[in-house]
């Protein structure tokens, strides 16, 4: 569902340095400091990006005109291969609820900080992570752990599907709280890969909306 980027006019300062061939990687965007509010740098510098809709909820809502109908949806985006982004939005039609969560992930997209961090794997491998990750949202905690290669995801659906857009290949996860709310659970599970990213490399100004067009 990626955008075209022909006729793409940046509004941000980062978006002119991708457009000018200042910037050329996620990982120069990310790094760079400069806030990131265009889903087009991203489509640009993740070409290979896919996105799963993990939840989508019907919302009504009681107002003076009557019942009002909004769709939620839930979205994670990934390259498979180190780059994950997460948001919900809502909209009046299930088709704008999803691309609307789609375009807020992209500005969400984190580096996972994968590695080898189990002690019966050589040291220098992508498939796990570097250390345990633990995530909160809700009533939902999510513990991530390094696994040895080969072991495969250990994981809820909801979690698995995160991790393996991630580019996360082997991990041992375990749950608490009400996780039958796919939203919570979801979250927990980026929250978690986001607290270990953000362990390891300075934390910039960026402006994270989890959630648009309520």
């Amino acid at each position: 569902m990626s955008r075209h980027n022909d006729g793409w006019e940046p509004r941000t300062r980062l978006g002119r340095k991708v457009q000018d061939g200042d910037i050329t990687s996620m990982e120069q965007a990310l790094d760079s400091g400069l806030p990131l509010k265009e889903a087009e740098i991203v489509d640009q510098l993740l070409p290979g990006l896919e996105d799963e809709v993990l939840d989508i909820n019907m919302v009504q809502r009681m107002t003076d005109s009557g019942r009002r109908v909004k769709f939620r949806c839930v979205v994670a985006v990934g390259n498979r291969d180190g780059y994950l982004g997460y948001a919900q939005a809502r909209d009046d039609q299930v088709g704008g609820a999803i691309q609307k969560a789609i375009d807020v992930a992209k500005l969400n997209i984190i580096a996972v900080d994968r590695g080898s961090g189990s002690w019966e794997d050589q040291p220098g491998g992508t498939n796990s992570l570097t250390r345990t990750a633990t995530g909160k949202a809700g009533s939902v905690t999510v513990e991530i752990k390094p696994a040895p290669q080969g072991l495969g995801l250990a994981a809820a659906e909801t979690v698995r599907n995160i991790l393996e857009l991630a580019g996360v290949e082997d991990a041992w996860t375990s749950s608490d709280g009400n996780t039958r709310t796919t939203v919570n659970l979801a979250k927990a599970t980026f929250n978690a890969l986001e607290n270990a990213a953000q362990s390891r490399t300075p934390q910039h100004a960026r402006q994270v909306h989890y959630e648009e067009g309520r």
